[in-house]
């Protein structure tokens, strides 16, 4: 299979990486394009888990509406102006307003659990009548489990991103600080839905 010049700009547009490393991707797959955009999204998020520690000091407050009844507003951030600024940035800001609004988080990421609520849950969980007669350890990993899943649809990190559901918004995330090459976060965030209080 031959590298075309068509494929190497779609999957520059797609990964964020120069021309060269496109190519070089292309060939390396011997001309398969779904090979190559994997092998460069794998790439791009062990350079994207390397930025994570990365201060981000900039960004946006990104507001959306749904159906005048869901409103959110989320702070996203990235390490420089100029990111801020681009308008990938904006969409992708906007892309996390409509994952809140569509799947009503209640944290960012699993380390904003606050710890009583999540001993808690553990505590009920390992009550359970179900875990009767299991050895301490494999109790232990079954709870394990349920405690994630439980907390998956509450951490905006673990969900399923809704625009793309073979990708949770923490693979979301790091696709963006692939393509921008700056850490990206998101701070907070508040969702108001009409008739209903916290």
């Amino acid at each position: 299979m031959g590298v075309t010049i068509e494929d190497i700009k779609k999957l520059k547009e797609l990964t964020g990486v120069g021309l060269t490393d496109a190519k070089g991707a292309l060939v390396e797959a011997d001309g398969d394009f779904d090979k190559a955009l994997e092998a460069m999204r794998k790439k791009g998020l062990t350079k994207a888990e390397k930025k994570g520690d990365r201060e981000t000091r900039e960004g946006l407050i990104e507001s959306y509406v749904h159906s005048d009844r869901i409103g959110v507003v989320v702070e996203v951030n990235c390490e420089t102006d100029f990111v801020a600024r681009l308008p990938e940035f904006k969409e992708f800001a906007h892309q996390i307003a409509m994952q809140i609004a569509a799947m009503a988080p209640k944290y960012s990421t699993v380390e904003d659990i606050p710890a009583e609520e999540y001993e808690a849950k553990k505590a009920e969980l390992l009550a359970s009548d179900a875990l009767n007669g299991k050895p301490a350890e494999m109790a232990e990993k079954i709870v394990e489990g349920q405690l994630k899943k439980h907390f998956a649809e509450q951490v905006l990190s673990e969900q399923t991103f809704v625009l793309d559901d073979s990708m949770t918004v923490e693979d979301r995330i790091k696709e963006q600080i692939a393509k921008s090459g700056e850490n990206i976060r998101i701070s907070q965030f508040k969702r108001i839905e009409l008739g209903v209080s916290e």
